[in-house]
């Protein structure tokens, strides 16, 4: 049997295992016909009162660097478990880095955090499909990889594809070795935009922290787009701050927890 808690960021799904990092037992757990479903696991080793390192482990098992979103999520059960009052700092190292996460607020179940996500860094890139089909977008890290590409059409579709099945074959496309996430962006105006995810180790998801940062980024540097904006995606919505160059980005959003368990 192994202990779990659930908790969700705008519809982007984790189960936090305290323990070492374990790839088998994450797909099991992320199973949502067969056992308890999420998007990933965050393995937690607590460091500290409020300190700790976590792993994170995507549906099919691969290890990813970071999730914005699991990152709030894991910081939501620390806070939940040790009672820290709002205004004070969670702080957790992931493979990207360490990241820290202040409480803004927490009323039951739910927390707001805004957390430090590190400093862009952000290039143009052009791929090739397999039909031949050039797509232009932008190369962001923020911690992890992803393909941020701008779309007129408020469906979302390019190059007369539904944006699943154009995420689909970039994410896994030659160019990116290690695969990628791959965003998919519609400006609404300077200080808003609306995106759609597809997340590598998952596929298509209703929210993504880092995807959030990835798509503010490219907005920001290249689109004109505020240094306050807004990102909604189907899952809810989140606020990036960042004023270029080499600042930290900031994201706040909520973490919501769902329950906790016991699985096999």
């Amino acid at each position: 049997m192994r202990r779990f808690a659930k908790a969700h960021a705008c519809g982007n799904d984790f189960l936090i295992v305290e323990g070492e990092c374990d790839p088998e037992l994450a797909i099991r757990l992320c199973a949502r016909r067969t056992s308890v479903g999420a998007d990933g696991v965050e393995f937690l080793e607590w460091t500290g009162d409020r300190e700790g390192r976590i792993r994170l482990v995507n549906a099919d098992g691969s290890i990813a660097e970071i999730s914005g979103n699991g990152t709030r999520c894991v910081a939501a059960w620390m806070a939940y478990q040790k009672a820290v009052p709002a205004g004070e700092t969670i702080v957790l190292e992931t493979d990207a880095g360490r990241r820290e996460c202040r409480l803004m607020s927490a009323r039951d179940n739910r927390c707001e955090f805004a957390a430090g996500m590190g400093v862009p860094v952000i290039a143009d890139r052009q791929i090739t499909l397999t039909d031949r089909t050039k797509v232009a977008g932008v190369v962001v890290s923020i911690g992890n990889p992803h393909f941020v590409i701008f779309v007129e059409d408020e469906s979302f579709r390019m190059h007369g594809l539904p944006w699943q099945a154009l995420g689909h074959e970039i994410c896994s496309h030659a160019d990116f070795p290690d695969q990628t996430n791959v965003e998919f962006v519609h400006v609404i105006d300077t200080n808003r935009i609306e995106i759609r995810i597809f997340e590598r180790g998952v596929g298509p998801t209703r929210s993504s922290g880092t995807g959030t940062c990835a798509t503010a980024a490219a907005t920001i540097a290249r689109r004109g787009g505020g240094s306050h904006l807004l990102v909604s995606a189907p899952g809810g919505e989140q606020q990036i701050d960042w004023a270029g160059n080499n600042a930290e980005m900031i994201l706040t959003g909520p973490a919501e927890l769902i329950c906790v368990g016991e699985a096999w």
